[in-house]
């Protein structure tokens, strides 16, 4: 493809396939309401549903043994009407609690806190200025996508600092501003769901899988470690492909750049090299991490470690998984203060109380989603009518054949053509968790392959939606690269990467999962069986 979007000025009458398709996602996402309104349509729609179904007497049978928690004495799933008295008493009794006790509330903000320490004192953006720009010229590509993938710990830092800063990296070596641009935007977007350290997304993730898990198995647990060596291995690889892609596919394409295209009058690329203070303070905050990584190990890895299971001795159910929001909150909290310190950015209580309150204070959006999220997910499994449609849909895939594998594949693509019109991860798992999770539960399949599989679709199409919240931020720095830039310039320039990840990350976690055998996180099981 040029790098000129023809398509995107043609005539009505003259525009292509692709422009046609774009769209045509544009004009589907449009259509979506507001994620919260979203939420509370589902939940209404759910309580009206379960008295339809109800006067059906819409039912399955239950696929667990006898004896588990849960399941009926004569081993049938009913629906639970909520149009009823009984139903509007559980209801209104239920609604505060729901949203107090839903699992992602609670420890995303306790994760926040600790990140917002790491993110207002400077620590993080100064950890991926150091980072890119310390980078050889043979490597700048690959860490600039590595960069980007890690900067997902500290939400919009990626798309605000490091996707406009790869553009200037790449203009003053000469080489085409919008490669860099590209290379940035697919570690940040591509890659979500990659990275070496558990973010505050991680929690958020697994609190949703654990409630669509326990409308199977009532005592099933899922800690926002659940993905973690997956992603580990992961990060390297989307770095990897990044790469790549950027500089055999992208750049090639780009050619050489001309600074009369540029929208505004670029002057000399200036990059403000670390200080002499803040390389100090990463000293300082890289030592205290050091430190505190290895009283962790102390308390985890040798066998009369405090933090492993009481009982058992492992770290599988161990006080440490079940915690872990806490270390994370910690692991940033304390080196983001000492690098404030050093820095000055932080010199009393106050600056610290402010940077999480500031954080806090952004969050408005997200509480308020939780709120109505939380009532559709209880409303759900108070029906019954998650678990029916779970194993009439477990039913149906064994009678097709689909159970093996080559589900994921499915999976994964539907996940990402739903992410091109619904570009929340959050909102987009909330609504798919309490179907799949307990549908290829009952396939066989642990609730962190599942989720590991979806974060796949989630992450590989961010890149070619107009529905990315980001996407407009996106676009105005490419256009100062490129005054006639538009949609489907940038889209077309992305779709390369879209392709080549979601090829390569699904062949890698074919390979993790079903060829090596490898669990996706700490203590995570890749089969799920009834009773085990």
């Amino acid at each position: 493809m040029s790098a000129t979007d023809n398509s995107a000025n043609a005539e009505p009458g003259k525009r292509g396939w692709f422009t046609r398709f774009l769209d045509t996602v544009e004009w589907l996402g449009n259509l979506l309401p507001h994620p919260v309104t979203l939420f509370a349509m589902f939940a209404l729609a759910v309580v009206l549903g379960s008295g339809i179904a109800a006067y059906f007497d819409v039912s399955a049978l239950d696929p667990r043994p006898e004896g588990t928690a849960g399941r009926a004495a004569d081993g049938v799933i009913r629906v639970v009407n909520l149009v009823s008295v009984d139903g509007l008493q559980r209801i209104v009794s239920n609604l505060v609690t729901n949203f107090t006790s839903f699992p992602p509330l609670g420890v995303v903000l306790v994760a926040l806190l600790g990140v917002s320490i790491a993110e207002h004192s400077g620590l993080i953006s100064a950890a991926m200025r150091g980072l890119v720009m310390g980078a050889s010229k043979r490597m700048v590509t690959v860490t600039i996508v590595f960069a980007g993938i890690i900067s997902n710990t500290a939400s919009e830092l990626g798309y605000v600092v490091l996707i406009p800063m790869a553009a200037v990296i790449f203009h003053s070596l000469g080489r085409h501003p919008l490669a860099g641009l590209a290379a940035a935007f697919a570690g940040v977007s591509g890659g979500y769901s990659a990275n070496l350290f558990i973010g505050t997304v991680d929690p958020l993730l697994a609190g949703f899988t654990q409630s669509a898990a326990n409308l199977i198995d009532p005592n099933y647990t899922v800690g926002p470690e659940a993905n973690w060596f997956f992603m580990i291995a992961s990060t390297f690889f989307i770095a990897a492909l990044g790469a790549f892609v950027t500089e055999k596919i992208v750049e090639p394409k780009l050619g050489r750049y001309d600074v009369s295209e540029a929208a505004v009058d670029l002057g000399a690329p200036q990059l403000d090299k670390l200080s002499v203070v803040e390389k100090r303070g990463l000293k300082a905050a890289g030592l205290a991490f050091l430190a505190l990584g290895i009283l962790l190990a102390i308390s985890v890895v040798p066998e009369w470690g405090p933090l492993r299971h009481p009982e058992t001795g492992l770290v599988a159910g161990s006080p440490f998984l079940k915690g872990i929001v806490v270390f994370i909150f910690i692991t940033f909290a304390i080196p983001g203060y000492i690098y404030g310190r050093v820095v000055g950015t932080m010199k009393t209580d106050r600056d610290v109380i402010n940077a999480m309150a500031k954080s806090i204070s952004s969050m408005g959006l997200y509480i308020v989603l939780v709120f109505f999220a939380a009532q559709f997910v209880a409303f759900f499994g108070w029906s019954n009518l998650g678990s029916i449609l779970a194993v009439n849909g477990a039913t149906l895939l064994q009678d097709i054949g689909l159970t093996g594998p080559g589900l994921f594949v499915v999976f994964i693509a539907m996940c990402a053509l739903v992410n091109l019109s619904l570009g929340s991860a959050s909102a987009q798992w909330a609504i798919f968790a309490p179907i799949f999770v307990p549908m290829l539960m009952i396939v066989g399949y642990s609730p962190e392959v599942i989720q590991a599989a979806y974060r796949i679709g989630d992450s590989v199409t961010n890149l070619i939606t107009p529905m990315m919240s980001y996407f407009g931020l996106i676009l105005a720095v490419a256009a100062r690269y490129k005054k006639d830039l538009g949609i489907g310039t940038l889209i077309a320039t992305m779709l390369p990467y879209t392709m080549v990840f979601f090829v390569g990350w699904v062949a890698l976690f074919y390979l993790w999962v079903f060829v090596f055998n490898l669990p996706v996180g700490p203590g995570s099981p890749t089969y799920y069986q009834f009773g085990g």
